[in-house]
């Protein structure tokens, strides 16, 4: 009985082995087939990514995909310049490759300037500035030659044009677009869009009972500060078992948009900020003088301050005899502190306090949001302002990007033949000299020569555009005029701007003697004119010639200074335009300012070439600033 036990329970043990061991080899045929799966997954996946950007690096599975890239992030609109131009098939052919060869070479496929780097050429791609002058370059038969081998999108861009509806893997699409809301019939009782439809340009938009949208067939177009931020989002179908999806997308470009804003206007909730632009008695006189000097223009007059701050325009406003001042601030601290304010002043204009029970005779009333978004706070009537006065502007005056909302403001609520205050803007540029640099301060420290610093800080310089005070006897040039806006009747999108500038040395402090210039300052004056300030019209200058103000100047420093002198220098033989022996008599400049990728930045480009006293031409690579 012992030895049949023994028999038994070795036969069990060898069994139990064997069974092991059969499990162990379905495991590892199990694990070779997955990483084979996986290793084939990962071959379509990098198939499925076939069109290479334009202008980067990137990969992408669809041309939509790919445009919506090259527009959001380069500037560059392929389905809006191909409408614009009238491009057919072939006309679409030539443009891709036009656009590569430009951008192998580092050179801008718009305003056709060279850069040094893919990296400086990235930083100067801007919106087109006129794209019919590109369409007489794609008449040219050499653009029919493919520029990249094997460049699938040469021959999908119309396919994908074609198509309504794209499919997707839902994993996919929540990857890529963050926070989704999917009724699926797998997941969720089918949801009915009880909402309002509208048709415009044949893009349908369905509001979703959840308060997000629903594009069908279409993609929504992002507005903000009166800027498009292109799409950002898109709905698509799929029915790979004859299933429905509904896709309700949360807008993840307003999101990103709104997190920016919120922390600009929260950096306006700090008091020292605002004792610095009120102390700055350049800027606030301007403003002072222009409301309470010119009584024909406030008297009786419904006033909209966008952008109150402390609420100090709105006050002068009051003071000057406005009937209805409505201040609109989007910082909800800055509003709560402009409202006490003006209740402390007894000009607060609603019927009755916080408590309910006390009559108020003021006229400002305070609205805590963004000018965009008025509608949605208070009901005013479109075109019922008077005067719109703002403090909207920047460093290099357009940092901040303010101006876009005031012109939105503009547009919508201004009466026709309104006062806008101020009413006309113009950047000024000069070429500065040794002065204008860190140089002096490091060629004599207590009686040490430092200057090997200086060097480096100035070569640094020349990376980041400074906001620092120029002083006017370190300027080496003539000013000139970069750029003018009229705001009565700018157009939103001619903010950012391309302009070209010619400086001269001064004769008055060379003395035909060659000296260095380092580089350019940008500076810029506000106008309170005549048309609108009748009795009293005033300027707001931040000029390196007038008292100092909170704004500074904006300084570009070049990688290296250019040698200037009157046209009276004699040159010696053939030596370089810009050097000491040839100084240039005139710098030429063309400089760029735009909305940077950055929400509320700016970008800066500067091309610089200078001309001799013989007539002789040199260029200076573009360099690239951005104002953050």
């Amino acid at each position: 009985m012992s030895k049949n036990l023994m028999e038994t329970e070795e036969t069990n043990r060898l069994t139990r082995e064997e069974e092991e061991e059969e499990e162990e080899d379905d495991e590892d045929s199990r694990e070779a087939w997955t990483e084979e799966e996986n290793e084939e997954d990962g071959d379509e996946n990098d198939e499925d990514l076939e069109f290479l950007c334009l202008f980067c690096d990137f990969k992408y599975s669809s041309c939509d995909a790919l445009f919506d890239h090259c527009r959001l992030t380069h500037f560059f609109d392929f389905n809006g310049i191909r409408k614009d131009l009238g491009l057919d098939f072939y006309g679409s052919f030539k443009l891709i490759n036009y656009v590569r060869s430009q951008v192998a070479d580092n050179r801008c496929w718009s305003c056709g300037v060279c850069c040094q780097s893919k990296q400086d050429l990235q930083s100067h791609l801007h919106p087109s500035v006129n794209a019919k002058d590109v369409k007489l370059l794609l008449d040219d038969d050499k653009y029919l030659n493919p520029f990249m081998q094997e460049d699938s999108l040469l021959y999908s861009f119309e396919e994908d044009e074609d198509e309504c509806n794209t499919s997707f893997e839902k994993e996919e699409f929540v990857k890529d677009f963050g926070s989704v809301c999917i009724d699926d019939d797998d997941t969720a009782e089918e949801t009915e869009l009880n909402a309002e439809t509208y048709n415009k340009d044949k893009k349908t938009v369905m509001a979703c009972p959840n308060g997000h949208l629903s594009l069908a067939s279409s993609s929504k177009r992002i507005t903000e500060n009166g800027m498009d931020y292109g799409e950002s989002a898109r709905s698509v179908e799929s029915n790979p078992k004859d299933k429905q999806s509904r896709v309700c997308i949360a807008d993840v470009v307003e999101k990103d948009i709104k997190n920016i804003n919120d922390s600009y206007f929260g950096s306006y909730s700090s008091f020292g900020i605002h004792r610095d632009m009120i102390s700055d008695k350049i800027r606030t006189d301007a403003y002072r003088q222009a409301l309470l000097k010119n009584p024909s223009l406030l008297n009786g007059a419904v006033v909209m301050d966008v952008g109150c701050g402390t609420g100090i325009l709105s006050l002068f406003a009051a003071q000057a005899g406005a009937s209805r001042v409505i201040s609109i601030e989007a910082s909800e601290k800055m509003a709560t502190v402009a409202t006490q304010i003006a209740k402390d002043n007894g000009l607060w204009g609603s019927k009755t306090d916080s408590e309910g029970n006390k009559s108020c005779t003021g006229v400002i009333e305070v609205v805590n949001c963004m000018v965009e978004d008025l509608d949605k706070s208070i009901q005013i009537q479109p075109h019922s302002v008077d005067i719109l006065v703002s403090e909207w502007m920047g460093y290099c005056l357009l940092y901040e990007s303010m101006l876009s909302s005031v012109l939105f403001a503009r547009d919508r609520w201004l009466k026709p033949g309104g006062a806008i205050l101020p009413d006309t803007a113009t950047v000024f540029v000069a070429g500065f000299g040794k002065g204008g640099t860190s140089l002096p301060f490091w060629e004599n420290v207590y009686g040490f020569n430092m200057s090997y610093i200086g060097k480096e800080v100035v070569e640094d310089a020349a990376k980041f555009p400074i906001v620092d005070i120029i002083n006017h006897h370190d300027l080496v040039t003539n000013a000139a005029v970069l750029q003018s806006f009229d705001l009565a009747t700018m157009k939103p999108d001619e903010v950012d701007f391309t302009a070209t500038a010619e400086l001269e040395a001064k004769n008055d402090t060379l003395d035909h003697k060659a000296t260095a210039c380092y580089g350019v300052v940008l500076w810029f004056e506000t106008g309170f004119t005549s048309r609108f300030c009748k009795e009293m019209p005033t300027v707001l200058s931040t000029s390196p010639y007038t008292p100092k103000t909170h704004w500074s100047q904006t300084i570009l420093t070049f990688r290296e200074p250019i040698s200037v002198a009157s046209s009276k220098f004699t040159a010696e033989g053939s030596a370089a335009v810009g050097t000491d022996a040839c100084p240039a008599s005139k710098i030429l400049l063309r400089i760029s300012i735009a909305h940077a990728t950055q929400h509320r930045c700016i970008d800066i480009s500067l091309e610089t070439a200078g001309v001799g006293s013989d007539g002789r031409k040199c260029s200076w690579p573009v360099q690239m600033f951005n104002l953050t």
